[in-house]
Formats: structure tokens, C-alpha cells, sequence
């Protein structure tokens, strides 16, 4: 079986085979940037299918998964997000508007404000990622887990080499 990867490669090897050597980044990083793809353009049918966009999912689920009272500032939530700070204001903006989170205050530093879930969007989550769970298997599905697993540690080991440790 080959893909488009494997015709990219093969164009470059006829146009250059003096470069056959140095192509193995390619049979790797390229199809990591398709895989990537498909994933965008499962999330964003996903999110879509429930009236979200993938950031607002993306904030249900660190605020979730925060643990109770499900609430995090928006500063700890802009390295989940990997968004500036006006673009995390917004999303909140939207999110307070749909009933899915609201600001509440520190009692002890009225300055804090937190992000929390609401009533309504913690059984919205807790069914969106149970979802969410079943969709990644089924991407998955053709591989067995023991290769998600090796793929899974090769690509931590790359993460941690490009400085990607932590989500905070």
C-alpha cells in the first residue's frame, strides 16, 4: 500500500536522486503534517456538529479535567490553549454568552477572576469527551495498540526535544 507521501518521495527521487539519502525526515515529518490535517478536520466537524468551535472544546475539556470546582484563571488557561491573552478574553467572551462558563471572583483576592464551568457544561463535557474518546479510537482503529504505543513514545521523545513539556 503506499500513500502521498510515498508519490512525494518517489517524484523526489526521480528529480533528485542525489537527495534519496536525506529523505527519510520526509517519509516521517510529512505525514505527520497530513495527520495533522485530518485531525483539524476532525475536530473542527466535531466541535461544529455541537454548535463549538475547537477552541471552546478545548477549554471545556482543561477546565474539566482542572478537577472541581472545574475553574482555572484565564492566564492558566492561555498554555492549554496556546493563544495570546486577547484571543483567550474573547473565547471566554463567546463561552459566558453560550452559558458554557462564567467569571467568578476570588473571595480572598477580588482581583482573581477564575473561569468555571457551569452546572450545564459540566454534563456537556463530561458527554462531549466520552464522544471525543470514541472518535479518536476510531481513528485509530487501524492500528493495533501496541504501534500507538511506540508512536506515541517516538513522538514524546520529539516533543520534549522541541521544548513541548508542559501544557502550563
Amino acid at each position: 500500500m503506499s500513500d502521498a507521501v510515498d508519490a512525494i518521495i518517489d517524484q523526489w527521487t526521480q528529480e533528485r536522486p542525489d537527495l534519496v539519502p536525506g529523505l527519510w525526515p520526509v517519509e516521517l515529518l510529512a505525514r505527520i503534517q497530513r495527520m495533522n490535517r485530518i485531525l483539524d478536520k476532525h475536530l473542527k466537524a466535531f466541535a461544529a456538529e455541537r454548535d463549538l468551535e475547537v477552541g471552546e472544546v478545548d477549554i471545556l475539556f482543561t477546565l474539566r479535567r482542572s478537577g472541581p470546582p472545574y475553574a482555572l484563571t484565564a492566564g492558566a488557561l492561555i498554555p492549554a490553549a496556546m493563544v495570546t491573552s486577547g484571543a483567550i478574553t474573547n473565547r471566554i467572551d463567546r463561552m459566558e454568552a453560550k452559558g458554557l462558563v462564567e467569571r467568578v471572583r476570588d473571595g480572598q483576592d477580588r482581583r482573581t477572576v477564575r473561569i468555571r464551568l457551569t452546572e450545564q457544561s459540566i454534563a456537556l463535557t463530561e458527554s462531549l469527551f466520552e464522544d471525543h474518546l470514541r472518535q479518536y479510537a476510531e481513528l485509530l482503529a487501524p492500528l493495533d495498540p501496541a504501534t500507538c504505543a511506540t508512536v506515541a513514545e517516538a513522538l514524546r521523545t520529539l516533543l520534549e526535544a522541541g521544548g513541548d513539556t508542559s501544557i502550563t
